[in-house]
């Protein structure tokens, strides 16, 4: 499949310099071999995405500017292409009207298989709200990335098998905590700010088994989590979500819509995953 895959990449190129697009993201997980464009188009920046890590992302680290990497969880193509421009976006890679080519495909076969041409903020199939800006100004990138992680997984994964339904509503802890309250004792009041820190590993499993309780999970812009089980009473006009979606994603909406923070909504029903912002849905990404 080597040549099949140099005839992609080379016809990716071709496309990015034909539509002007800003940035080509390249899937390398799916190369048979770690080989990308060595000449671009002009005023066209490489991506590359990558759902490995350790020695392995070091390597690929080492061959483009950046590499954006993308939690090791089965995503679909689709999936893939939402996750990774929501990274780009929290990380103000991109912006609205940016024509971006995404050459993706399947890490099974080596095989790259799936080229997509998108403008942000134009495709209601990637971005549903038109208010794409925000994100890197209420969350640090690296915080909203592993939030998102955390959450992508436990969508996928759910807890001891059954499925999870929760929110994390993340950025503005202040104004959140004013607009909400408890509905059992914090469970993480009195610990270490770096044993509660959303960036710790050994966190994970905490945030898996406290996922079961009823209410929202409330993390700091730098990843400090701040409580769980918070009852998000902020008022909201139900007519603005979207029919079929339950009380979370209500509460979410109220939530983002009067403060500046970032919700990300798992759907206990379906296992899909919505991110809020400013009371609207900024990004779904379906379960697989």
């Amino acid at each position: 499949m080597k040549t099949f895959n140099k005839v992609m990449i080379k016809s990716a190129m071709t496309v990015a310099k034909t539509t002007k697009a800003k940035t080509l993201f390249l899937f390398v997980d799916a190369l048979d071999e770690l080989a990308i464009p060595e000449a671009m188009p002009k005023n066209c920046e490489l991506m590359l995405v990558s759902q490995r890590n350790g020695g392995d992302l070091a390597e690929i680290e080492t061959l483009a500017k950046k590499v954006i990497r993308v939690p090791a969880i089965n995503l679909g193509r689709v999936g893939l292409v939402k996750l990774t421009v929501a990274l780009a976006l929290s990380q103000q890679l991109l912006a609205e009207g940016d024509r971006i080519v995404f050459l993706s495909g399947t890490t099974e076969h080596l095989l790259l298989d799936t080229l997509l041409v998108l403008e942000i903020g134009k495709e209601a199939e990637l971005i549903t709200s038109k208010n794409i800006a925000g994100i890197s100004e209420s969350v640090k990138p690296e915080v909203f990335e592993r939030v998102l992680s955390i959450a992508l997984e436990l969508a996928s994964k759910g807890r001891e098998g059954k499925p999870v339904g929760t929110i994390f509503v993340v950025g503005d802890h202040e104004r959140v905590m004013q607009l909400s309250k408890q509905m059992i004792i914090n469970p993480f009041k009195g610990y270490d700010e770096t044993e509660r820190n959303i960036m710790n590993p050994y966190l994970k499993e905490t945030l898996r088994e406290f996922a079961a309780l009823d209410g929202a999970f409330v993390v700091a812009d730098d990843g400090i989590v701040v409580t769980a089980g918070r009852y998000l009473g902020a008022a909201y006009d139900e007519e603005d979500v979207p029919r079929g979606l339950g009380s979370r994603h209500i509460a979410a909406a109220g939530i983002t819509a009067l403060t500046n923070a970032v919700a990300v909504v798992i759907s206990e029903s379906t296992g899909d995953l919505r991110i809020f912002k400013n009371g609207k849905i900024l990004m779904e990404i379906e379960k697989p």
